[in-house]
C-alpha cells in the first residue's frame, strides 16, 4: 500500500464513519430533498468552465490533495447522493451504480453532464441539476470518491481475514506492526471496479489508523468493522 492510500484513508474515515447515520432511507424520491451544500475549503478551484475529466485524479495531483478530496466527496455523496445512489455507491437497484463509470474522460463526461443538467423522466425530476447548486469543485470530489470504491469481489476474497483481524484488534492481542503490514499488503491487492489505480477500502483506513495508540487501534477496529458492514 502506497502512502498516497494510507493518507486518504486516514482522512477519509470520519466521513466514512458517519455514513450510516447520514444516510436516509434509499427510496426516497431524490427530487423531493433538498440539495445540501458541500464545503469544499482546501480543494484547489476549478474555475468556471466546466472540465471534462476529473482534475482530482490520484495520478494527477499531489497525495494530500487527492486525500481531501476523497474526504469531502464522501460527505457530499452521502448528504446528496447515497439516498438514490446506495450505501458506499452500492446501489439497490433505484438509481445507476456509479461504481462501474469508468475512471477516464468518457466516464467523466457522462457523470459530470448528469451533475450539472440532472435527469428527468416522464416529467419526474429522477435526479436534480446539482450544477449550479453545489459547483464544480464538490461535484468533482464527490466524483474521486466514488471511482475509489472497492470491487465487491476483491473485498469478499479478503472478507474473512478482515473480519479476524478486526476480532483480534478488538480483543487487544494484535501485533500492531504485523497486523499493519498485512493490512496495507491486503489494501494493495484491492481493485477499484472504475479502473481508478487506488481503492479506498477498509483494509486500507484502518491500516492509516493503526498508529501503535489504543485509540488508532479502537479507530481501526471500527474502520474495520464499518466497512466490512457496508460490503454487505
Amino acid at each position: 500500500m502506497t502512502k498516497l492510500t494510507q493518507s486518504a484513508a486516514a482522512l477519509a474515515i470520519t466521513a466514512a464513519a458517519t455514513t450510516l447515520v447520514l444516510t436516509p432511507s434509499l427510496t426516497r424520491a431524490h427530487g423531493d430533498v433538498a440539495p445540501q451544500a458541500v464545503d469544499t475549503t482546501g480543494l484547489p478551484e476549478t474555475g468556471d468552465e466546466w472540465l471534462t475529466e476529473n482534475p482530482y485524479r490520484a495520478a494527477d495531483v499531489g497525495e494530500e490533495t487527492w486525500a481531501l478530496a476523497i474526504t469531502i466527496g464522501s460527505s457530499g455523496y452521502n448528504q446528496n447522493c447515497a439516498r438514490c445512489h446506495g450505501l458506499e455507491v452500492i446501489s439497490g437497484g433505484l438509481a445507476p451504480d456509479l461504481r462501474f463509470l469508468e475512471a477516464e474522460e468518457y466516464g467523466d463526461e457522462w457523470y459530470v453532464e448528469r451533475f450539472q443538467t440532472g435527469y428527468t423522466q416522464n416529467g419526474i425530476t429522477k435526479m436534480p441539476a446539482f450544477g449550479e447548486l453545489l459547483g464544480q469543485d464538490a461535484a468533482w470530489a464527490i466524483r474521486t470518491y466514488i471511482e475509489t470504491r472497492p470491487d465487491d469481489d476483491s473485498l469478499a476474497d479478503v472478507a474473512g481475514e478482515l473480519k479476524g483481524i478486526r476480532d483480534t484488534l478488538a480483543a487487544g492481542g494484535a501485533d500492531l506492526d504485523a497486523t499493519k503490514a498485512r493490512l496495507s499488503d491486503i489494501a494493495a491487492k484491492i481493485e477499484t471496479v472504475s479502473g481508478a489505480p487506488v481503492a479506498d477500502s477498509a483494509a486500507s483506513r484502518a491500516a492509516a489508523l493503526l498508529d501503535g495508540t489504543e485509540d488508532g487501534t479502537i479507530r481501526a477496529t471500527e474502520a474495520l468493522t464499518i466497512g466490512l458492514s457496508a460490503a454487505n
